[in-house]
């Protein structure tokens, strides 16, 4: 049999282009993933006790994008969730992002209240302010203010994230994380923010269900390569792996997960903690609130960074700097002069949501087809 697409990896870029292709232009389609299982580090699955766990971490959807949200909405139903996340700073769990709520849970009141004042004067109200940018202030109050949320909240938490610090990270990866002029907790404001009701990986399974595609699990690309016949390769991979290293090896951080059950309902008041300055790890997250499930036990998982390597742990984050972006583009350049339409997390050396990653493919799907 010939396919039209042979498509690397089954997450969210690769599951996204073969529905597309597969549904909206009639093209016979295999994914093939390394893995054994399908959607990527968006797995999940039901653990002993019933509680669905995301195996490769937390993954909390949310988007701006309506197209995004009603693309995947033909494949899940949704259970609102609004994701709030605590820190541990000075012994008191507050509200992460830094926002007004940690602001008076950390300082004296009158103090707590002058510090609001002066941030609003300054960068207004709902705004978010690089932790960064908030050093650069002329104020000297300020300047305590974003020194404390530096030293306390961001930067013990960057080093053990990425192994750098701050400073060494593209503005796009520390800006993630910033100071949140607001009383709003939720860690994230997005227009659309749930979690599909059966979970990602029945949702991947609806997607990827249609009769024009074949998944193969288990298997790498350069097993079958050759013995396939198919006309276009889309690569989901890492960008540098494909091109043998030819560049040198882009890096990434990776994570260690520990399971933890409990039997008794809840151990967090909230989906997930943060410990930026104790202990060896991030942070822990509580499935069930993710979940939404009704269960006598609870799972934890906690998270240690660590670094990558290659063949032995799962690349999660590309190391966005100056200098790797430099050895990325002698990728790219590769890439341009090729047939392979690279895309995703890894292909592009991008730190992309989940939501991201689901746009670029639909957008990709959408020029293959116009273009031809």
């Amino acid at each position: 049999m010939k396919f039209d697409y042979l498509i690397v990896g089954a997450g969210f870029t690769g599951a996204t282009l073969a529905e597309r292709l597969a549904s909206q232009y009639d093209k016979k389609v295999l994914v093939i993933d390394r893995r054994n299982h399908i959607g990527g580090n968006a797995f999940d699955r039901h653990n002993e006790d019933d509680i669905l766990l995301h195996l490769y971490g937390p993954h909390i959807f949310h988007t701006n994008s309506k197209k995004v949200w009603e693309y995947l909405s033909q494949f899940t139903e949704w259970r609102p969730y609004f994701h709030e996340v605590l820190g541990v700073i000075d012994g008191q769990k507050v509200p992460i992002p830094f926002n007004l709520n940690s602001l008076y849970a950390l300082f004296p009141p009158a103090y707590a209240e002058r510090l609001e004042n002066l941030l609003i004067e300054s960068f207004g109200f709902g705004v978010k302010v690089p932790i960064l940018k908030l050093r650069e202030s002329s104020s000297s109050e300020l300047k305590f203010l974003a020194d404390y949320i530096y030293k306390n909240v961001f930067l013990n938490y960057t080093k053990k994230q990425w192994g750098l610090s701050p400073e060494d990270l593209d503005p796009s990866v520390t800006g993630r994380v910033p100071v949140y002029i607001s009383r709003d907790n939720r860690y994230f404001q997005d227009t659309y923010q749930a979690m599909p009701r059966q979970g990602y990986t029945r949702m991947f399974e609806n997607m990827l269900q249609h009769p024009n595609i074949k998944v193969m699990l288990n298997t790498d690309y350069k097993e079958i390569y050759d013995a396939i016949k198919f006309s276009r390769l889309v690569y989901t991979g890492p960008i540098d792996e494909f091109y043998s290293f030819k560049h040198g090896e882009l890096p990434y951080r990776s994570l260690r997960f520990e399971f933890q059950t409990l039997q008794y309902e809840y151990h967090q008041s909230v989906g997930t903690v943060n410990y930026p300055n104790e202990y060896d790890f991030t942070r822990i997250t509580e499935q069930k609130y993710l979940s939404g499930q009704k269960n006598r036990a609870t799972t934890l998982i906690t998270e240690y960074p660590q670094p990558h390597i290659t063949g032995i742990t799962d690349a999660y984050y590309p190391i966005i700097n100056e200098e790797n972006r430099k050895r990325y583009e002698a990728y790219a350049k590769e890439a341009r002069n090729s047939d392979v339409i690279f895309a995703g997390r890894l292909a592009d050396y991008k730190y992309y949501n989940m939501d991201q990653a689901c746009a670029r493919a639909l957008s990709i799907s959408e020029d293959l087809e116009a273009h031809k």
